[in-house]
């Protein structure tokens, strides 16, 4: 089955009674309403390279993801899980940091960036630091690999220095120990993880710049964009979703710490969810139909975000 996916310009709405999905992620609340609904699986894993057709009984293999297009797809689905979870997690921007951990060479390994980051946290915890993460890896233009991290206090984030002249004194370079540190507030942003999201899927113009031909010319299918850049009255020109093409096939993107909460999920009905929706301002409606012309199929989905504690005014 050939399926075709369009985004469409007239909204597909439920009407009050019609079961929508609803997905609590702290301050943000997505409402998702499916024409065609079904809740039952019918795919079983059974190893690496094969799954059962639970309706046929049939065995079939796996198809992998060997492909850019594929892999793309991929890193787009792990970056929306990570920004739910980012978004499910932190309520409180002021209970948080945003740390940027970086190499001094051009360190190409993800693996080692993990087993760095460990340490990193192990030593953090050691200083009597305690709180639940959110970690992200990047990919750079030129190969090398630095992470994002979240940190999330049980109450208002503490202030750690980045660097000291002192090397005895506990920074978070000191912590870090393979190149310099950048931490920010994130008191001013109302969606964290679309704002966070954003750095690990868009790329600067200045770094495509840097980019050999051969990586230009695979970019170049990415629409630029104009932004502006925060506090600031100034723009940027970048890449939207340019970065997702450097991430490696079946890469881990992310990890978390145990006490990290998942999204709250829950199927009610239209007029049920507009009750938990109604002091927050929509801020997001995309309506998508996939259709198959062979069998006929179609159908329209319709997703909202919710933002709790946007000024409806902005």
């Amino acid at each position: 089955m050939a399926l075709k996916v369009k985004s469409l310009e007239e909204h597909s709405r439920p009407n009050a009674y019609d079961e929508v999905r609803v997905k609590e992620m702290g301050n943000i609340i997505e409402v998702m309403h499916s024409e065609r609904t079904n809740h039952k699986i019918y795919i079983k894993k059974i190893s690496d390279s094969e799954y059962i057709d639970l309706r046929t009984g049939e065995v079939k293999q796996c198809e992998k993801i060997d492909n850019r297009a594929g892999n793309l797809n991929s890193v787009r689905q792990s970056l929306g899980r990570l920004r739910d979870l980012l978004n499910t997690n932190i309520k409180d921007p002021s209970h948080c940091r945003w740390v940027t951990l970086t190499y001094k060479e051009n360190m190409t390994d993800p693996k080692r960036l993990y087993e760095d980051f460990k340490k990193f946290n192990m030593r953090m915890r050691y200083n009597g630091y305690k709180y639940e993460y959110i970690v992200a890896m990047e990919p750079q233009g030129r190969g090398s690999w630095h992470a994002h991290l979240v940190m999330i206090f049980d109450d208002k984030a503490p202030y750690i220095k980045n660097d000291s002249e002192d090397p005895k004194e506990f920074t978070m370079e000191s912590a870090w120990g393979h190149g310099y540190t950048k931490t920010k507030k994130l008191e001013d942003v109302d969606n964290v993880g679309a704002y966070l999201t954003a750095y690990l899927g868009d790329m600067e113009m200045s770094d495509f710049k840097n980019l050999s031909e051969e990586e230009k010319d695979k970019m170049r299918i990415f629409g630029i964009k104009e932004v502006e850049i925060k506090g600031s009255t100034e723009k940027k020109s970048i890449l939207k979703g340019a970065r997702l093409h450097m991430y490696p096939p079946k890469f881990n993107l992310y990890r978390c710490s145990r006490g990290i909460k998942k999204p709250v999920i829950s199927y009610e009905t239209e007029i049920e969810a507009q009750k938990k929706v109604s002091e927050g301002t929509l801020t997001f409606e995309k309506t998508i139909e996939i259709s198959d012309n062979d069998s006929q199929f179609c159908n329209k989905i319709n997703y909202r975000h919710y933002n709790l504690i946007r000024d409806k005014n902005q």
